[in-house]
């Protein structure tokens, strides 16, 4: 979790506002009917307004109500399998489905179908937390789209396939596909759209394809024949952004396979008799005087005159400025901290000048608000062209194309108009020249350099007639009417246009339907932009598709050659994922933010190495910290985490005491909930292995690792009590049961290693010391009711929840449940402390106690209901004393609703039997990020796509009850809804495929299918419900062949050990009865 400055004030209220009068102001805002259902501007769902209530604001004088009052209905709802969720509508207008390959960028697509916000073209794009609070729009820096028309006799018809051109679309997104239906009374043709990028799960090279797969099934619905045309069109893209730095042309031609038609879309460089020559620079500003001579200022943001570099606060970092000062609108100069320093707001507008140059080339950083900090270019008083910054204080070059207002006159205006997080804007070196600034190397060597196409398989319409055309150049106003000509302007000959002109191209294939029938039409979408540069001192370079594919092209025939093998284990996944009797909304909320893994989050790198933000753009190194939360990679893709353990935390991470940076190369000091977790983690990458070799080879490393957090239990009594970095960014002291228990799950990690390579003297190690930390654990910092921690008196100043009821106070135990650890805490004091959080912590409205609580930001507003990092519900600890003389942005996290903690405590309370509590904190996350609001797969905490947010998957492995470890071909399953009659996917080592049991009258049935891959099982672990008979006999048969076993049971679990291992390859099943 990064620095951030908060949204809201950071500082509280000289006069601090009282709880009672606090909820008065919010009731009289009348924030609070939302919940009522008495507002009809609240218009999200009347299933979200009888969620609980009604309520009287005396529920509420403690600001979070003991009795939730959750309406019987929606409890209800929390269990049963319901319906697919389909949207249609407004709902549609903020869905951004991730739909390309494992690292290969970042491509949306829409509720509409429509494809958006092309983030493929290796620009670094910095996210932040306000994306929740605003979320982002539908948007797209290129042309892209598919159309449909349709004749009958002399009439014809031609919709676009997107909400323009059609009164009826409905939206399903079940990644990793989405699903898009296109109705029309007045049009004879219905349009049903399949897309996804290939996903199979322990396949990540096939899931990592710079593809997206858009297949259209087209069926006629009236009793006449018709004849349909389906074209896809492309604008040329490469070089997007690069373009304004150089003379060049991009080019487009048709290649014709056996398998494929392809739109082939590239750039090269400008012959050099085609660039005119340069005139001399004009250079209009450098700001290297003491004062604004020339330009006219208004509010207080940029002060008196231009600030000189050398004072400019340390932690603004290098600015790359052109000389010894620059505009910066990070007001300091007055003392101000960092949060005021952004909140001075201003202007600064240039004189009049006339443009005579074809660019306005300059540096600018700062924040990347729209409109709000930025340049502005006027002409006649418009803005004509803005820029802003990147959230970054380094200033980077922009080059203006102002060719189409050559002669006309303009102003320049330098505009700070926002005041919370990167509330500011840096400006300098403004030159008009004829020549682009930063263009060096060659065109090749640019980020943005590739090729890009759109492919039209020629499998798709079977053994229908059908007809293909296609065309290089596409007249821009006769898009999408004009792409069904046969002999367009530009035909089939390869185009070239100049930077600055735009260029698309399109492909159509044309076919007759009889009455009643149908046809699909399936396009590819590829791209190849090689020159990826993710942080070049640190050599985090290429993309790992480059690697294995020369060109777009090659991405083409590699999908068109595997088409069908692609699509069928695609959708063999989602469909055996869906084959569940599990609730529709828990399947799709627990596994909505694998797409993370298709965002900007995640970079494949070329050597192999998997990277990760934290969220997009926001705060380096796959943080330990924070990706340990993040369960869904181990389970679907081992290969990967295995590899970064084994390349980043036990490899160029490891410091020689033991000690693991937990932003590998960008930090240099450890996190305590980080090394426990990596230590956890490990042991999770050695039961997702088919054999031990994994383990044999990092073991001392691992070892050593483990070694340095003894280490900090300097008395060896199980509880770290020195200074405790962690995920919250501050250093913690005094013993912290969540950290200390996170010590206490990593220490039995390590004894089970130990014990898998027969280290008994490390193994008995680690038991001792986590025999004394269990005890101690509970009598030091079991407090009646739940876990605390308690505060190092010595560090009066240092950040500590301390008698608070914390979110994560018992991790460490949800942790020793995802790898089959049994208990590190006791049962009785662990249930004690999930109740607290329910009643403490879980709120169905965060209104009142963030009116009371302003510090942290917003990932719950008014109105929604979530778990609360961290309440104070004892009179001897407050907010104040939490935060210690720590800053509010910091402190003020536990003020937050945060999706990864709250699915961490979701998925404890299911393994616990606590399930209507931990389905209603799953469903409150899974209800604010409803399409109505927000975009359903875009998580938000600080950054888009956050990695935390993959915790989700571990709540769905807390209901399967799932306990795997591949070397020792161990397979269990303990399901916590439903047990009598359930069905499930599971993924190990090699293989996956579902699980099924049913359970009734003293009889119980299961069967475990691999349908990808194969599966090792030696025992199995299954819990068989309540009326078994003592004594009953197991059999179990392998494709009906009965194998040989043995079975016993300790209360409801069944163990079947197998005399020999059975090994199953995909189609196989294995039946198992009891009783």
């Amino acid at each position: 979790m990064p620095f951030s400055v908060p949204e809201r004030p950071t500082q509280m209220q000289s006069k601090r506002i009282g709880r009672v009068d606090a909820l008065s102001e919010y009731f009289n805002r009348r924030h609070f009917l939302a919940l009522t259902g008495a507002s009809a501007a609240w218009a999200v769902s009347g299933a979200w307004r009888a969620m609980a209530g009604p309520f009287e604001e005396a529920d509420f004088n403690g600001l979070i109500p003991a009795d939730k009052k959750l309406s019987p209905e929606w409890i209800k709802s929390l269990f049963e399998k319901g319906q697919r969720e389909t949207y249609r509508g407004a709902d549609l207008e903020k869905i951004g489905l991730p739909i390309g390959g494992i690292g290969a960028g970042q491509l949306y697509l829409g509720g509409d179908g429509k494809l958006w916000h092309w983030d493929i073209f290796n620009q670094h794009i910095a996210t932040s937390a306000e994306h929740y609070a605003k979320p982002l729009r539908p948007s797209s820096p290129l042309d892209q789209g598919f159309a449909l028309s349709v004749t009958i006799g002399k009439q014809s018809q031609v919709r676009p396939l997107d909400r323009s051109g059609w009164s009826d679309i409905s939206f399903t997104g079940e990644y990793p596909i989405g699903y898009v239906e296109y109705r029309d009374p007045d049009c004879p043709v219905s349009v049903s759209l399949e897309a996804f990028s290939p996903f199979i799960p322990l396949n990540p090279e096939e899931s990592g394809l710079p593809a997206t797969v858009m297949s259209f099934t087209l069926k006629n619905t009236s009793a006449k024949p018709v004849t349909a045309e389906l074209a896809g069109w492309l604008e040329n893209a490469v070089c997007r952004h690069s373009a304004r730095l150089r003379h060049g042309r991009r080019r487009n031609e048709i290649i014709e396979h056996t398998r494929f038609l392809l739109l082939n879309c590239g750039a090269e460089d400008l012959p050099l008799e085609q660039i005119p020559p340069p005139r001399p620079d004009i250079a209009f500003e450098d700001f290297e005087k003491e004062t604004y001579e020339g330009w006219k200022v208004a509010g207080t943001a940029f002060g008196a005159g231009p600030v000189e570099k050398a004072k400019m606060p340390a932690y603004q970092g290098e600015v790359g400025a052109h000389g010894q000062r620059l505009v910066n609108s990070h007001h300091t100069r007055a003392g101000e901290d960092v949060a005021k320093g952004d909140a001075h707001l201003g202007t600064l507008t240039s004189k009049a000048f006339v443009i005579e140059r074809h660019y306005i080339t300059f540096l600018i950083g700062g924040g990347g608000h729209k409109d709000k900090t930025c340049m502005n270019l006027l002409v006649d008083d418009q803005v004509v062209l803005s820029a802003t910054g990147a959230n970054n204080n380094r200033m980077q070059p922009v080059n203006w194309d102002v060719r189409a207002w050559q002669g006309k006159t303009g102003r320049l205006q330098i505009v700070d108009n926002a005041a919370g997080p990167w509330g500011n804007v840096g400006v300098d070196h403004i030159v008009f020249s004829d020549l682009p600034r930063g263009a060096a190397g060659a065109l090749k060597d640019e980020r943005d350099f590739g090729t890009m196409g759109l492919a039209l398989l020629k499998n798709g319409g079977g053994k229908m007639k059908s007809h293909d055309f296609a065309c290089t150049a596409l007249p821009t106003l006769q898009v999408p009417g004009g792409l069904f000509s046969e002999s367009p302007a530009g035909s089939t000959a390869p185009s070239l246009r100049p930077f600055g002109q735009k260029l698309s191209g399109s492909l159509t294939r044309r076919l007759v339907l009889p009455a009643g029938q149908s046809a699909i039409v399936t396009f590819v979408l590829v791209w190849h932009f090689p020159n990826h540069r993710l942080s070049e001192p640190h050599r985090l370079l290429g993309r790992r598709y480059a690697a294995r594919f020369a060109s777009a092209q090659a991405v083409a025939e590699h999908v068109a050659a595997n088409f069908d093998s692609l699509a069928r284990q695609t959708r063999l996944w989602h469909d055996t994922w869906y084959d569940s009797t599990l609730p529709w909304w828990f399947l799709n909320r627990t596994f909505a933010n694998t797409s993370i893994l298709a965002s900007s989050t995640c970079h494949w790198l070329a050597d192999g190495r998997f990277y990760g933000w934290e969220g997009v753009g926001c705060c380096a190194g796959t943080c330990g910290h924070v990706w340990q939360y993040a369960q869904a990679v181990g389970r679907l893709f081992p290969q990967l985490e295995r590899d970064i353990r084994q390349r980043v935390d036990f490899g160029l991470a490891l410091m020689p005491n033991g000690a693991i940076r937990f932003r590998g190369e960008f930090n240099n000091s450890p996190a305590v909930d980080g090394q426990a977790g990596t230590i956890l983690r490990a042991l999770r990458e050695h039961q997702m292995s088919a054999d031990a070799n994994w383990l044999k080879a990092n073991w001392p490393k691992i070892k050593l690792a483990l070694q340095w957090l003894m280490d900090q239990d300097a008395n060896g009594d199980g509880l770290i009590e020195g200074g405790q970095h962690n995920t919250l960014d501050a250093d913690w002291h005094g013993p912290v049961a969540w950290l200390s228990g996170l010590y206490l799950a990593a220490l039995r990690a390590g004894e089970e290693m130990a014990n898998d390579l027969a280290d008994e003297t490390f193994a008995r190690q680690c038991r001792a010391i986590f025999d004394k930390g269990v005890v101690n654990i509970v009598e030091k910092l079991f407090d009646q009711e739940y876990f605390i921690n308690r505060p190092d008196p010595k560090k009066p100043e240092a950040i500590n929840s301390g008698t608070g009821c914390h979110i994560d106070q018992v991790f460490g135990q949800s942790w020793a449940f995802q790898v089959g650890l049994g208990r590190v805490f006791p049962e009785k004091e662990t249930l004690s402390a999930l109740r607290s959080l329910w009643r403490y912590n879980f709120t169905p409205d965060v209104g009142p106690y963030r009116e009371a609580n302003r510090p942290g930001r917003w990932y719950a507003m008014p109105g929604e209901g979530g778990l609360l990092m961290c309440s104070f519900p004892r009179p001897d600890w407050n907010y104040a004393k939490a935060k210690g003389k720590g800053a509010d942005w910091a402190a003020g996290y536990f003020n937050e609703c945060m999706n990864g903690f709250e699915y961490q405590v979701a998925g404890h309370m299911l393994w616990e039997g606590l399930l209507m509590e931990g389905l209603a904190i799953a469903r409150m996350v899974h209800d604010r990020y409803h399409p109505s609001r927000r975009n359903p797969w875009n998580e938000v905490e600080c950054g888009d796509h956050y990695a935390r947010s993959m915790a989700s998957y571990g709540v769905f492995l807390a209901a399967c009850g799932f306990e795997y470890h591949g070397p020792k071909g161990r397979l269990g399953f303990a399901p916590r809804l439903t047990p009598e009659n359930f069905r499930a996917p599971f993924t190990a080592a090699e293989g996956w495929g579902a699980y099924s049991q049913k359970a009734q009258a003293g009889r119980f049935e299961a069967a475990i299918e691999v349908r990808w891959g194969r599966l090792k099982v030696q025992t199995l672990a299954l819990r068989a419900g309540e009326g078994m008979p003592a004594g009953a006999r197991a059999r179990i048969a392998l494709n009906g062949r009965e194998l040989a076993c043995q079975s016993s049971t300790a209360g409801r679990q069944l163990i079947i050990q197998l005399a020999e291992p059975a090994l199953l390859e995909a189609g196989q099943k294995l039946d198992i009865v009891w009783g």
